[in-house]
């Protein structure tokens, strides 16, 4: 049973209060999964109002790696790729992250990503660590299950699962690590989800967008274009969703991303949501998405 935050619901609430204006945060993400992390971490690299402190890697596990370790070892690589590519230097701002998923609910996976957050997380601030999640939450679980303490002190943004609506919750994200989204789901720390299905999966773009809006935009635009152009073979009548800069999307302007306040869901063994329970802590659950805004958004800084 993870404990939960000694918050009271006042101060919760207050944490989850929708950001206005410039804020201090982190990124986790996987970034090798595919080519969404990449636009996502060029976004809010590129947002004046968002202060990246540090990036950390995640673990993933599917066609592109061999197993979580080496996907996060393929992730932390990318991530210094396209910062090479921003000319931003990496030194001091990268983190490896977990090298397994959680064991148990009760089981952390210690790694410089979740003592990094700790330690920023634990350090005076003015307002919230923003933390913004596109991967695997492992990181983030493993720092609250070391230092409980922090719930206090973040807001989690987490693009993952499906709506509580959906009949099943599987969904990338969420399914590489069940253990560690139901220790964030009940930990009671000030969270902001992002569903995929009938949210983020709004967030689709063509080829010949891309071409139009991204390619010839520096070195990074180039990069981002050709990993989307060599994404599928065949583009005809194809779009591609950009999953990940939801979350960003949410950090950068709250009304392109509406959310409303709705009891933590519970994450159960199959992989399904049981019904809602109101005595459960407040949440964040996105409902929609304005996808013209968020990608017109993220084209305007590519220029």
């Amino acid at each position: 049973m993870t404990p939960l935050s000694a918050l009271t619901n006042q101060e919760r609430l207050t944490l989850l209060e929708p950001a206005r204006g410039p804020v201090s945060m982190v990124l986790d993400t996987d970034t090798y999964n595919e080519i969404d992390d990449q636009f996502a971490l060029v976004y809010a690299m590129l947002s004046p109002n968002l202060s990246v402190e540090a990036v950390y890697a995640a673990p993933f596990f599917n066609s592109r790696s061999s197993g979580p370790e080496d996907g996060m070892e393929k992730s932390y690589e990318e991530i210094v790729r396209i910062l090479t590519k921003l000319d931003i230097d990496h030194e001091g701002l990268v983190y490896r992250g977990s090298r397994a998923y959680l064991p148990s609910m009760s089981q952390s996976v210690p790694s410089p990503a979740a003592e990094d957050l700790i330690a920023r997380a634990m350090a005076p601030r003015e307002g919230p660590l923003y933390v913004l999640a596109i991967g695997a939450i492992t990181n983030i679980a493993s720092a609250l299950l070391i230092e409980p303490e922090i719930a206090g002190r973040i807001v989690v943004v987490w693009l993952g699962g499906h709506p509580p609506y959906w009949p099943t919750a599987v969904e990338f994200n969420l399914r590489q690590d069940t253990d560690a989204a139901r220790v964030v789901f009940d930990s009671g720390v000030p969270l902001v989800q992002i569903p995929c299905k009938n949210v983020a999966e709004h967030l689709r773009t063509t080829l010949p967008e891309v071409e139009a809006c991204v390619k010839g935009r520096g070195e990074i635009g180039d990069y981002l274009y050709g990993i989307y152009k060599d994404y599928r073979e065949d583009h005809f009548a194809a779009s591609k969703v950009i999953w990940d800069i939801s979350a960003v999307a949410w950090l950068n302007n709250p009304d392109w991303v509406p959310t409303e306040l709705r009891p933590s869901p519970i994450l159960r063994q199959d992989v399904t949501w049981a019904p809602e329970d109101p005595a459960r802590h407040l949440v964040r659950i996105a409902t929609d998405v304005d996808r013209d805004r968020v990608f017109g958004d993220l084209f305007r800084k590519l220029e």
